[in-house]
């Protein structure tokens, strides 16, 4: 079992509305709006994808506590208020009730019974409690079975639950103070509160794998402010960046793009500094190649020492031997990590699934960019072996049959169809809505493999491998050429989406485009025609770039991939349309983002509906759409890199920037961003602008 990180790349089933989230590294839990957590449905206490509570309800002399509302007080604690049902013929209680629950490792709850009569109450509580030791697979997709084998013990004030599967076990402890009595699988304590007092019963839930107690985030009685993850959540928004600006949208949203992001980091269990981004709660509270690059490269200005912790974690898992059930190869960087009861059902059937074609040039992308942005070079000379390994796989598993593009087709049907960003089932298809076979060659990924030709031959250039800097620019300035002569499609006016497995163009207009654009791919003469055809009205809804174009034979704005909108997409798409100097374009798209977010309180979805902006405004949201989730949370920080034009390259002395806001967001202020561990703040007004705070030996120049 990989510890340490703990899903799919098929569309998500989101929380249920009307369910309060919690989450803390990689444990969450899901519950009713009153603090109940519900047989039978999605709700539970979830640690490395194991369910270790599938009911926990509480009962106030016999009957249901009536919810009266709940307070998120952080990512991982929450308050719930409720109070014990009127009496007969009675309008109001005198009691009520109050839930403070605190996850992380475990959780602790601090149930507390208020009587505002002028009497003393007797009050009796009683906590029903389960396990079904449920795979998170098994929750999500609503297949859960009972399992044999699962024991319950009680005494004194403790209950306990095992599952045992051969050598495998897992179990849950759940103790009660206040003179708890424990019996069955449910926790009792007889109270008298008296008039205007307040009693207060704590219960502390503890899991174990395999007979080890997991060492518990929160402890009955410290102050929450000094446990672990309020102390590191502080830590977070201390370091944090300040953003102001004229438009009163933008700072919000940073601010809560940052404090999703915060949630999302999981800590490596033995080494405290080594730190990870999940892709996105609930069900995806776990490490996965493409998303965590992707995020981590975006948060560089943030914490480089997440984008660090992602690839010296992807670099230890990186694929050393052919297996086809996990589609692992030498060199290849993993799809996502599982763990728990079900891994052998995940993808690929086991911990780690490695069925992706992005995520090995991504993570030399990411480690380039580590580079350029000043990290400790020390703390990055362990990383040079894995990106050769990285090159080595596109240049041979990554092109199979040798044509000079980067392909992928799964090697078992337990495989994901499709291996790139839109890895539905029906991602990929032609103008006519017909389905292409793979192998397919994505446009977008021939663009990553450009991009991390041209950063191995960078990062050969500063250990002094000239032959390896030679042959890598030489491998990019051949795929551009080819990319140049096979992609483009003249009859359309813009790229091919793909190749299929007959080497025919994918006539499709897709915003993958986008990302190429982004790489520096397209060829200077395409530009023009591949920005018109980004935010044109097929394509562009008016708050932002669609996956699929209106017109197309597969297009339904209530698509996972054909025709939804995903905020971190049009991020891209803004980005590499002012690399090309496109800049009203960008602009275009970077707004229709602000007014989306607008829309959905402040932040931004996974991904929304499609529908056109002149026919649905507000946009509308996708049903099942994640929240928080990581690259979505992370594309405020890209569109803000991408307005000041910001491009370190601390190896070489400089950082180039030159700031193109629009003048609804002047004067932007931007402090903290990190280069070289020095913070730096840029300032823009409607005609200037200027970067302070850089070290002595980084020179500043500008772009243009």
């Amino acid at each position: 079992m990989v510890e340490g990180w703990a899903y799919e790349g098929a569309p998500q089933i989101g929380a249920a509305s009307g369910t309060v989230t919690l989450l803390e590294g990689v444990t969450f839990c899901l519950a009713g709006t009153g603090g109940d957590i519900e047989s039978g449905r999605e709700h539970g206490l979830f640690y490395r994808d194991t369910r270790f509570l599938s009911r926990w309800v509480l009962e106030v002399d016999g009957a249901p506590v009536s919810p009266l509302g709940h307070h998120t007080l952080t990512p991982y604690s929450v308050s719930f208020v409720g109070r014990r049902p009127p009496a007969p013929h009675l309008a109001d209680s005198t009691l009520v009730v109050t839930r403070r629950r605190h996850v992380g490792n475990g959780m602790v709850e601090e149930i507390g019974v208020r009587n505002h009569g002028r009497e003393a109450a007797a009050v009796d509580l009683r906590l029903v409690l389960d396990s079904d030791f449920a795979g998170l697979f098994e929750v999500k997709e609503g297949r859960v079975q009972p399992r044999p084998n699962i024991r319950s013990q009680a005494g004194g004030s403790v209950v306990w639950l095992q599952h045992e599967a051969g050598a495998d076990s897992r179990g849950v402890r759940v103790e009660g103070d206040g003179e708890a009595r424990a019996s069955g699988q449910e926790l009792r304590w007889s109270l008298v509160v008296g008039p205007h007092e307040t009693r207060t019963v704590t219960v502390r839930v503890t899991v174990s794998i395999n007979g080890v107690d997991v060492v518990p985030r929160f402890v009955p009685g410290a102050a929450l402010e000094e446990s672990q993850p309020a102390t590191r959540l502080a830590a977070w928004r201390d370091a944090a960046p300040v953003v102001t600006s004229a438009d009163e949208r933008l700072e919000p949203l940073l601010v809560q793009s940052l404090a999703s992001l915060g949630a999302l980091r999981i800590f490596h269990p033995t080494d405290p500094e080594r730190t990870v981004v999940a892709a996105g709660a609930p069900w995806f509270m776990t490490l996965f190649g493409r998303d965590s690059i992707l995020t981590s490269w975006m948060m560089l200005p943030v914490d480089p020492g997440l984008a660090l912790g992602t690839a010296l974690t992807l670099a230890e898992l990186q694929g050393e031997r052919e297996d086809p059930r996990s589609e692992e190869q030498p060199g290849r960087i993993l799809h996502e990590v599982r763990s728990g009861p079900e891994a052998e059902f995940a993808l690929g059937h086991g911990n780690i699934y490695y069925g992706s074609v992005d995520a090995t040039p991504l993570f030399v992308l990411l480690v380039d960019e580590l580079h350029r942005w000043g990290v400790d070079p020390a703390r990055l000379s362990g990383l040079t072996p894995h990106v050769w390994r990285a090159l080595d796989w596109l240049e041979n598993y990554g092109d199979a049959d040798g044509d000079g593009f980067v392909e992928y087709r799964r090697a078992t049907t337990r495989g994901l169809r499709h291996q790139g960003w839109k890895d539905s089932f029906d991602a990929i298809n032609f103008r006519s809505g017909e389905m292409a076979e793979p192998p397919i060659a994505l446009a977008e990924v021939q663009g990553y493999a450009y991009a991390a030709y041209l950063a191995g031959a960078r990062l050969a250039d500063r250990v002094g491998d000239t032959w390896r800097a030679q042959r890598y620019r030489a491998k990019a300035e051949e795929l551009k050429a080819r990319f140049a002569e096979v992609f483009w499609l003249p009859e359309v006016g813009h790229l091919a989406a793909a190749l299929d497995a007959a080497k025919r163009p994918v006539d499709a207009l897709v915003s993958n485009l986008g990302h190429c654009l982004w790489t520096g791919i397209v060829a200077d003469e395409h530009a023009e025609e591949t920005a018109k055809a980004l935010v044109s009205p097929p394509l562009f809804s008016g708050f932002g770039v669609r996956t699929l174009a209106a017109g197309m034979g597969a297009f339904n704005p209530v698509s996972y991939h054909n025709g939804s909108v995903w905020p971190h997409d049009s991020a891209i798409v803004a980005a590499g349309l002012m690399r090309y100097g496109f800049v009203d374009a960008a602009h275009r798209v970077i707004d229709g983002l602000l007014a989306a977010s607008d829309c959905f309180a402040g932040a931004l979805p996974e991904l929304f509906c499609g529908f056109d902006r002149a026919d649905f405004d507000p946009p509308v949201g996708y049903p099942t759409s994640c929240y928080p989730q990581a690259w979505a949370a992370a594309a405020p920080l890209l569109v803000l890199r991408t307005l000041l034009r910001l491009d370190p390259d601390v190896p070489a002395g400089t950082v180039r920037c030159d700031p193109a806001v629009p003048p609804h967001l002047a004067p932007l202020r931007v402090a903290g961003f990190v280069v070289a561990g020095t913070p730096v703040t840029v300032e823009v007004d409607t005609d200037t602008w200027t970067l302070t705070g850089l070290s002595p030996e980084i020179q500043l120049v500008q772009t243009n």
